[in-house]
């Protein structure tokens, strides 16, 4: 029997206007090379100076996972030459980070476990390669030189795939409520790195690690280690552990397999040493107690006050406050008056849907409008199923429910005289019905009103037309 080590590399970016060490923009999709100038691109002559506010946020960062804050830590420069890294030498932290010794306390599968993060470190980001398809060139965006990332780094505590994508959830949703990062997956703003080796049962001694480069997508993620898993497994199991060698592969989504890039480098081979152009980063301890004091509702409080607040079940209460993002949109929602339940029946639903489950970033509809399209559902004004089909049209455009209804006319039908009307023709032409009521066929009450729906063509109020069609039948 086997276990599974897996350890953690996140590179999250941090949301600032600019770059760590000069005053280009951090704007995501700009047109390719326009956010640069001589110090991100590593000109001769140019010289780095700190952002503050990359500090700030790191620290927000550490507090946030139970980090302790290094009063003293430096920069140093990680050497290392390829294409997309103009200097040649990553400007990082090696020795001194800023942030050590942490912990997110995880849950799965109704245990509970705790992740230990050994440092967070501060670094720049490197530029991005395009290699473009049947072409003898690599092209070279450098817009995201010089972004400032935060390296978090975990001790190899986690032993499944399923383990190491709760704890990337967890640990997301975290730096989404301190808003230290947007967190944007797709767009690169987190990014992981996965080391994963496998031991037999009771060994203490770790066995030789594969580490998996560059995935943002916790589907992926997921996928990609438990291949990795299988294939470390297999060999293994017959014999040829010695194919298992330190380097680093890359998920390959279409075949479905991790595949080699290259050697992995020991810490040595960067030839670290530290940055001469940086002085050491001091922090007073009255700064780090005055972030930790400014940080806002984590997501285990929001957990805690939405299960004594609203009602809802812990399934609902986890999906809802893993998002910063939708715990907000759920909060106002209700805040225009509408039921928790109901709020938290249609996001968890139609909203989700919408993003594609749990990794999209941008609900298109405002709060205000689903909360008005709940309440016009609860108040008869219109179906369940036509209040879908305004849902649809809503996700679209930013008209408000009411125009919707209007313009496709799907108000229901909740007047007497008209219902009344409708529910009189249809007996009038159904007397079979009327005589299999009679005769304690209760299906019958059904098919009736099947018969004053389609006549209404859907708009008849079911509550208020079956009300008044078996009185109707009752005293006929």
């Amino acid at each position: 029997m086997f276990e599974t080590i897996i350890g953690l590399e996140i590179h999250v970016e941090l949301k600032t206007k600019s770059k760590i060490f000069c005053g280009c923009s951090t704007e995501f999709g700009a047109p390719p090379n326009e956010n640069t100038c001589p110090i991100c691109t590593g000109l001769p002559g140019t010289l780095p100076v700190l952002n503050e506010e990359v500090v700030n946020l790191a620290m927000r960062a550490g507090s946030a996972l139970n980090c302790q804050i290094n009063h003293v830590n430096k920069f140093d420069r990680k050497n290392y030459f390829y294409p997309d890294l103009p200097k040649a030498y990553q400007i990082s932290q090696f020795d001194l980070p800023i942030c050590e010794k942490g912990f997110v306390d995880i849950k799965l599968d109704d245990r509970e476990k705790r992740v230990r993060i050994t440092r967070i470190h501060l670094e720049e980001d490197a530029g991005k390669l395009i290699h473009l398809e049947d072409a003898p060139v690599t092209l070279i965006d450098y817009n995201r030189t010089g972004i400032p990332l935060i390296e978090i780094v975990t001790e190899p505590d986690m032993r499944s795939a399923e383990e190491a994508v709760t704890f990337l959830k967890e640990l997301r949703a975290m730096l989404e409520y301190v808003e230290v990062s947007d967190c944007k997956m797709e767009q690169g703003s987190m990014r992981c790195d996965a080391n994963i080796s496998i031991r037999p049962l009771g060994q203490q001694a770790l066995n030789t690690k594969v580490e998996i480069k560059n995935m943002n997508s916790f589907k992926e993620i997921l996928k990609a280690i438990q291949k990795e898993e299988k294939r470390q497994r297999e060999l293994y199991t017959f014999g040829e552990a010695y194919k298992i060698k330190q380097e680093t592969r890359k998920w390959d989504s279409a075949k479905g397999k991790t595949v080699p890039m290259r050697s992995k480098e020991d810490a040595h081979d960067y030839r670290y040493f530290p940055e001469p152009d940086l002085l050491p980063v001091f922090i007073q301890e009255e700064n780090i107690v005055k972030v930790k004091e400014s940080l806002p509702e984590l997501p285990t409080q929001k957990k805690t006050r939405f299960a004594e607040t609203y009602g809802l079940s812990e399934k609902e209460i986890d999906i809802l406050t893993g998002r910063k993002m939708l715990a907000d949109y759920f909060e106002a929602v209700i805040a225009t008056g509408v039921p928790p339940k109901e709020a938290s029946n249609w996001i968890l639903v139609e909203i989700l849907r919408l993003l594609k489950d749990e990794e999209g970033n941008e609900i298109p509809i405002k709060a205000v409008y689903l909360g008005d399209l709940i309440k016009m559902i609860e108040a008869g004004k219109i179906s369940r199923t036509a209040g879908k089909e305004v849902f649809e049209v809503l996700a679209i455009t930013d008209r408000s429910p009411a125009e919707i209804v209007e313009e496709k006319g799907l108000a229901q039908i909740s007047g007497t005289d008209e219902l009344e009307s409708a529910v009189k023709e249809i007996l009038d032409h159904n007397q079979q019905a009327i005589d299999d009521f009679k005769n304690g066929k209760s299906q019958a009450v059904g098919f009736l009103m099947g018969q004053i729906m389609k006549a209404t063509k859907g708009k008849a109020n079911p509550k208020t037309a079956k009300e008044m069609l078996e009185k109707m039948l009752v005293n006929l």
